[in-house]
């Protein structure tokens, strides 16, 4: 009887956090469970905040074309550029892929570059003739930096009862290179688009619970840490949250330096668009205006990511679903995806504020291990430390994008595989799961694909 009682205890306290009386009146996740579970936006909103919301929406969809053009609130697209539009990468809101083979191109991933050492804000260094990324496009007269493919090798790991998975380790090689060849002290990391989602919930976290987060005591190997980065918008060091090494300190930087590195759009915050230092003909090329994104445009594309919903969690009184809940606690899951954060005040759009939220991460960063690590230090990420993702909505990456992989360079096709990677910190929480019996691992997937 005292098991019982016991085994019921656990599972009530691994389950998902109940809505705060705040959220009776203004919700901030969403059930549509559809392609698209990740475009709903938080209800109500203020007749002109839906007015900002559908500007954005509109903007984020917006396919950019290259300068001169006749219609000037469109032009601006490179001259160096990967894609043409925000959802060409982010469909649906939803999180990229990698390519399986490299015959394919990288449709929505990216592959940053470096050189050891560190610019004066502390970023990494860029390569003076490539730039932090290579662009696959370029406008006429302009050369496309080249081409970036990955290559895999397939490993097979063998779990308790028998079963075998195969995972892939990738490795990035270049093609076409038009400005030079890479220099042997390269740096890489490639990096699939992330879903944008619940980012407000996640921007109105206060500094102080992170910074608590990181002091907590933790069990076994598990630390955690913040990324302190140089923020263009504050001019100062502040703590990031966003991106994968949480080298980003907000969604409107986050916002501009996408436009910018991956489109060569400028803006306020990033004026310069993302021709490397001596690439002339980029330089020297037309554009549509200075900035080529107003900030009232910017403001309204942040403003549509900040009131994106998150998914709510779904199938909760399932009995699978509950014994996977205890599971993932058992397993110290839960110690970095954090089940349960609440908002501090958010003045920029209220309804985000004073909620209890379930975004199963702790936005620090983690030593994941040799075997995730791209040797890139981003500001005070070491190669090697990851932020931790958020998991809610995670169930529904691949019916919003059926590719949809998981890491940031999209090696995983499964979560299965993605916490088979798992090391360094979470390595005890990888053998953990790879010692559960089948059932068991079958339960603790259940769990996390009903977040």
């Amino acid at each position: 009887m005292w098991y019982r009682f016991l085994v019921a205890s656990l599972i009530a306290s691994a389950f998902i956090p109940s809505l705060t009386s705040s959220q009776e009146t203004a919700s901030v996740v969403t059930n549509n469970t559809t392609r698209e579970a990740y475009s709903q936006a938080i209800q109500p909103l203020a007749t002109e905040d839906m007015q900002t919301f559908q500007q954005g929406r509109g903007l984020v969809r917006q396919s950019w074309i290259i300068s001169p053009a006749l219609d000037r609130e469109i032009a601006g697209l490179g001259p160096l550029y990967n894609r043409n539009a925000c959802i060409a990468c982010h469909a649906k809101n939803g999180r990229g892929f990698a390519p399986d083979s490299p015959e394919e191109s990288m449709r929505s991933m990216l592959v940053r570059l470096s050189i050891p050492g560190k610019t004066i804000t502390g970023a990494p260094l860029p390569l003076p003739w490539y730039g932090d990324q290579l662009q696959e496009f370029g406008a006429p007269g302009v050369n496309a930096e080249g081409r970036a493919h990955l290559h895999y090798a397939e490993t097979d790991v063998l779990l308790n009862g028998g079963e075998i998975v195969s995972v892939r380790t990738p490795r990035i090689s270049f093609s076409n290179l038009a400005y030079g060849s890479m220099p042997d002290n390269l740096q890489t990391s490639a990096r699939i688009a992330p879903a944008i989602y619940g980012m407000g919930l996640l921007a109105a976290i206060p500094d102080s619970t992170l910074l608590a987060l990181a002091a907590q005591p933790k069990p076994g190997k598990i630390k955690g840490k913040v990324n302190w980065v140089w923020s263009a918008e504050q001019q100062k060091t502040v703590i990031g949250r966003f991106g994968w090494k949480a080298n980003v300190a907000t969604l409107r930087e986050q916002t501009a330096s996408a436009l910018a590195g991956d489109m060569g759009l400028s803006s306020h915050l990033f004026p310069h668009g993302n021709c490397a230092k001596e690439q002339t003909a980029c330089q020297q090329a037309p554009v549509s205006g200075i900035p080529e994104i107003s900030a009232a445009q910017l403001e309204q594309m942040e403003f549509y990511q900040l009131a994106l919903a998150a998914p709510a969690p779904r199938q909760q009184q399932q009995a699978s679903i509950q014994r996977g809940a205890l599971l993932f606690r058992q397993a110290q899951c839960a110690v970095c995806h954090q089940p349960e954060i609440k908002t501090g005040a958010f003045p920029r759009l209220t309804a985000l504020g004073e909620q209890a939220i379930a975004p199963y991460t702790d936005l620090l960063l983690h030593d994941m291990g040799p075997a995730l690590a791209d040797q890139r230090p981003d500001f005070a990420a070491s190669g090697s430390e990851w932020r931790t993702p958020p998991l809610w909505g995670i169930g529904l990456a691949k019916q919003v994008e059926p590719h949809a992989g998981f890491l940031h360079d999209g090696r995983a096709r499964t979560i299965l595989e993605a916490i088979l990677w798992h090391g360094g910190e979470a390595e005890e929480s990888r053998n953990m799961v790879q010692q559960m019996s089948r059932q068991e691992r079958q339960h603790l997937l259940d769990f996390i694909e009903s977040l």
